[in-house]
């Protein structure tokens, strides 16, 4: 009876953690993909470059196959060592994204300041060479969003030194239109616009958040169910 529970939860971990690391294949492809045909896409904070969709989706699909092909190998290899590797590491990031979730509630308005404050200095390097990323997010966001600016359409100004702001905070766009009256551009300011997005949308974040709980809390269970019950296999054999 313990011998087929174990050889259960062996294939359930096995499957599990077979869909985990295709899923970490899935992320890393298209991190690959954009930082390929996009460059460092949706890069707008000058203070961390490195940050962008691209490379965090890189290194996400890079920790996601590690731990999925640690956690398949010590599923179906019904390894001690590897199990508990699996624990540990999953578990070290639980760990880290609860903590990464409350700190943000507890400093909401001073992250708020830092952020408002990093991307008005990321501003100034619109358009500039090596800055190709960051400028297509900012034209991306401010058409999609309709807004011009972090705070303010006036943001623009003290990064041309005069009255202009990008073609992509038009109206209608066209050619050099930034250059035109400030009653041709959107006045609505891009940050609040994105947090009333986001916020607009915080059942799809929560659910996204939950679920993403929800598989890791599995995988902690498997694995550490599956510990013991190779632990109690070996004990039984001795």
């Amino acid at each position: 009876m313990a011998h087929n529970c174990l050889q259960c939860i062996k294939y359930l971990m096995f499957v599990f953690n077979l869909l985990f690391w295709l899923g970490g294949c899935g992320i890393l492809g298209v991190g690959i993909w954009l930082a390929v045909t996009q460059g460092n896409f949706a890069t707008l904070s000058s203070s961390f470059p490195s940050l962008s969709a691209a490379n965090l989706l890189i290194i996400t699909g890079t920790f996601v196959m590690i731990i999925g092909f640690v956690g398949c190998i010590g599923a179906i290899k019904e390894n001690k060592c590897l199990l508990l590797s699996f624990f540990i590491m999953l578990l070290i990031i639980f760990v880290l994204e609860l903590t990464v979730v409350i700190l943000f509630f507890v400093y909401t308005d001073k992250i708020d300041k830092y952020a408002q404050r990093d991307l008005k200095k990321g501003l100034h390097l619109y358009g500039t060479d090596g800055n190709i990323g960051l400028t297509n997010a900012w034209s991306i966001i401010q058409t999609d969003f309709r807004c011009c600016g972090v705070s303010n359409y006036t943001d623009w100004f003290e990064v041309y030194n005069t009255t202009r702001v990008p073609d992509s905070c038009c109206l209608e766009f066209s050619e050099n239109c930034g250059l035109h009256s400030p009653g041709t551009w959107w006045k609505a300011p891009c940050y609040e616009t994105v947090k009333i997005w986001l916020q607009e949308n915080l059942l799809a974040v929560g659910i996204f958040g939950l679920c993403t709980a929800l598989v890791q809390i599995l995988g902690l269970t498997f694995a550490m169910t599956m510990y013991c019950q190779v632990v109690k296999a070996d004990t039984y054999c001795a």
